[in-house]
């Protein structure tokens, strides 16, 4: 009986630290799971290492050295022999495992894993509405969010802003979404009880930054330290799953706030090829979870494919093209993204931007792709030109005397020529002035302290160089006589706005164009003949004749 105890204790004790283990680690029951199979092998050496050194203790074989060092001889014990052989087999399938899903053998499976369809830049990329676009890069986007929390007086000494700043759309515009974690242990344990009572939500395009506080609060965080921790919620409700490396905080499109918890999916032997099979959404606040497969993604869910993952397959397609061994030696005809990224909101969806160029390393893009985040759908465009960090660079260099850099930048539509925008901060981090540089051209490049400022600069420069600049309306000629005239100051800029007798438009002209300042000569009743742009309202005056 009392042997029977010792060995229902061992077993106790030995059960009781795999739990422990497991709940801290929470790898995934699953054969894909490179942690699985490192949680086999360790888990068979120390249960080995125990039983060994229960057995060779109780038939004293020992091993002495010298006078006073006395150790247990476990290689003399059947059960070392059987258990470490069997750690040697799992750890040799691990690294055959390894290998046989490597690009090295499975080039072409690598290569196919994403479809990249070929597209027209211009029928793709409507002309830009700033409406629309985010303006502001995440680290922009943390200080406005810090800024925001310090002047929450009743909660900046329990909690923080997280890191997230999950970039999404929101009724059609783009938003940074964040929540609020405790702010430590102590926190933590004062507040749990009640969750996480707000996260911070800034519009991209306009820098509005608002704390949205929740009737319930956010129970199910990265910021839980027990069974409400987000990461082990989703292991215990789904103990086979291997969740992305990445878990993505998002809202819907009523402000409720949701996990979106994307699955692995390993297409190339164990552990190789992974792209994403299903989709958990966990509601932050319930700890519902629902489990879809990728092509069932719900319309409002914007970020399932991280963007590094996402390329990393655009790479696998454009340097494998002719095998493994091509893309190491010769590197024929092989492609890959630069090495940055940004956002675009197109069709109520967030594609990843990166320009694409060639493995060589020159200082040329090829083109561009845009890969969906929630659909792995891709599109690259053929389109060569300035790499991004040329581009930012040559705005850089306009600015030199500030001493502003340069933000990665986003991919715009300006009469239909490619641009580069970007927003120029200070040491601090602060936006103070935004730069446009054409892809094509990048040392055509305009700066202003304002977007509407800067576009202005930009069409100037477009159609100084002979392209049609800022829209697609088409130059009219009218005359008449002037019935009243009125100087007005937009964003720091003179302008002068005059109406003609017997139209209705509304006529701008903008006295930092110099080809324009013929207007201060003219005043109530004079004649004059102008060309204006089409559609705009106010009309942009283009030339005095």
């Amino acid at each position: 009986m009392k042997k029977t105890g010792k060995n229902i204790l061992i077993a106790v004790l030995l059960l009781a630290a795999a739990f422990l283990y497991y709940y801290i680690t929470i790898p995934a029951i699953n054969i894909h799971s490179v942690g699985t199979w490192w949680f086999l092998i360790a888990g068979i050496i120390v249960i080995t290492l125990l039983l060994s050194s229960r057995k060779a203790w109780k038939e004293k074989k020992k091993i002495q050295f010298g006078k006073g060092i006395v150790l247990l001889d476990l290689k003399s014990t059947k059960i070392t022999k059987i258990g470490f052989s069997i750690a040697a087999v799992c750890f040799v399938i691990l690294a055959v495992g390894a290998f046989l899903s490597s690009p090295i053998i499975n080039a072409k499976k690598y290569q196919e894993l994403m479809t990249v369809e070929e597209r027209d830049f211009a029928e793709d990329i409507s002309q830009v509405d700033y409406n629309t676009i985010p303006i502001l890069d995440k680290d922009s986007a943390s200080l406005l969010g810090d800024r925001k929390m310090g002047s929450m007086v009743d909660m900046v000494s329990q909690f923080e802003v997280a890191n997230d700043y999950s970039q999404i759309n929101v009724n059609n515009r783009p938003v940074r979404v964040s929540p609020l974690v405790y702010a430590n242990t102590i926190k933590w344990l004062t507040n749990q009880k009640e969750g996480i009572p707000a996260y911070i939500k800034i519009d991209m395009a306009t820098q509005d930054t608002e704390c949205v506080k929740l009737a319930e609060g956010i129970r199910y965080s990265k910021s839980e330290h027990l069974n409400r921790n987000i990461y082990r919620h989703l292991r215990f409700r789904y103990p086979t799953y291997i969740f992305s490396d990445q878990i993505f905080f998002e809202i819907d499109d009523e402000g409720t706030p949701f996990w979106i918890c994307p699955v692995k999916k390993f297409n190339v032997g164990l552990f190789g090829g992974e792209t994403i099979g299903n989709v958990v959404i966990c509601n932050a606040v319930t700890g519902e979870c629902t489990d879809y497969k990728i092509e069932d993604v719900p319309q409002w869910v914007d970020k399932v494919y991280q963007a590094e993952l996402l390329m990393e397959l655009y790479d696998y397609n454009g340097t494998l093209k002719h095998g493994f061994f091509n893309s190491v030696l010769g590197q024929k005809d092989c492609l890959e993204t630069t090495s940055g990224y940004n956002y675009i909101a197109l069709d109520d969806d967030v594609w990843v931007y990166s320009g694409v160029t060639s493995v060589s390393g020159d200082q040329s893009n090829v083109g561009f792709v845009l890969m969906n985040q929630r659909t792995m759908e891709t599109r690259f465009y053929k389109i060569e030109g300035a790499t991004e960090k040329s581009a930012m660079s040559s705005a850089e260099g306009q600015v030199q005397n500030l001493g502003y850099q340069a933000s990665f930048p986003l991919l715009l539509n300006i009469s239909g020529e490619p641009t580069y925008f970007m927003a120029l901060k200070d040491g601090a981090g602060l936006v103070k002035m935004y730069a446009m540089v054409n892809i094509q051209k990048y040392q055509w490049v305009a700066t202003g302290d304002s977007i509407k400022e800067c576009e202005k600069s930009y069409n100037q420069l477009l159609k100084t160089n002979g392209i049609n600049g800022g829209t697609s309306a088409e130059n009219q000629t009218v005359s008449g006589k002037i019935e009243n005239l009125m100087p007005v100051n937009i964003e720091g800029t003179s302008h002068i706005y005059f109406i003609l007798e017997g139209r209705k438009e509304i006529f701008d002209i903008d006295l930092s164009n110099t080809d324009l300042l013929d207007i201060i000569k003219y005043k109530t009743g004079d004649s004059i003949k102008i060309s204006y742009l089409e559609g705009e309202n106010p009309a942009k005056v283009t030339e005095i004749k």
